[in-house]
């Protein structure tokens, strides 16, 4: 494959928004990675904008808007003509894997799953009901059955590659497992940060999007911190994390030192 072949289009479910959450952050980071490998990359997503989506404007990542269910995206993929098509979660491939293979059937189609979503739900649901984990579920078929259309899937997570392997008996090519692609913390960068002793507080990070964290939040407040406090007096906890509601917002005490602070710009530096 020449350089100039080298044509990546990822279809995202939403446009990346690296302040907002870890999937977002994800996301750039693979779209970095394929930067780096010299791909010329389009960015597509039939979803609206926000405020906090990400800029693509310096980065020479092409940004295209599509629709769902509607034929001008076979002609856009006939122009575009990818070498490889990344479908950002399941439900994309399912939207939009048909009329990649339609138009574009030579080119490499990739699922990055960014978490087994049958996984999730079922351990949600788990807890909901307080019942043992179900992993059969019709979320189940679908995301298998986007795993097996795809050439390949990365993975974030270990555990989940063995459930795909030891329980849905996937065959381990169709597999790779790429976590979260962190700059390594060198010896220096140690040495710069300050001391266990010299730290204070607590601090809880998580977008209120999902579920869990607000969850655990509900947790913290009425649980975990009550008891903490009697233990270590004078210390705060700083929960961050994008889209917090009113019913977030509404947690937040000055007296308990139980502190809602909200979005973090940039959540290594924050923590």
């Amino acid at each position: 494959m020449t350089r100039t072949a080298k044509k990546l289009l990822i279809i995202g479910l939403v446009w990346p928004e690296p302040t907002s959450s870890a999937a977002g952050t994800r996301m750039i980071q693979l779209i970095n990675l394929f930067l780096r490998k010299g791909y010329q990359i389009t960015f597509a997503s039939a979803a609206s904008k926000s405020d906090f989506s990400y800029g693509f404007s310096d980065t020479g990542v092409t940004e295209q808007e599509i629709k769902l269910n509607d034929e001008s995206f076979n002609a856009f993929l006939k122009t575009l003509n990818p070498s490889i098509v990344m479908f950002d979660r399941f439900m994309v491939e399912e939207q939009y894997g048909w009329r990649v293979q339609q138009e574009c059937p030579d080119a490499i189609r990739i699922l990055d799953t960014e978490d087994l979503h049958f996984l999730r739900s079922a351990r949600q649901q788990s807890d909901k009901k307080q019942t043992e984990i179900d992993l059969f579920s019709d979320t189940a078929k679908r995301e298998l059955a986007s795993i097996f259309r795809c050439d390949l899937s990365l993975m974030i997570s270990e555990v989940e590659m063995k459930i795909l392997g030891e329980t849905f008996r996937i065959d381990s090519a169709l597999l790779y497992y790429l976590p979260f692609l962190e700059n390594e913390i060198t010896t220096d960068i140690v040495k710069n940060w300050i001391t266990y002793e010299d730290r204070a507080d607590f601090v809880f990070i998580g977008n209120f999007l999902h579920e869990p964290n607000w969850n655990t939040v509900q947790v913290l407040k009425t649980k975990i911190w009550p008891a903490l406090r009697k233990k270590l007096a004078g210390v705060n906890l700083n929960i961050y994390g994008s889209y917090a509601t009113q019913k977030v917002l509404q947690l937040n005490n000055k007296n308990e030192k139980f502190f809602i602070r909200g979005r973090a710009i940039n959540a290594q530096q924050t923590i």
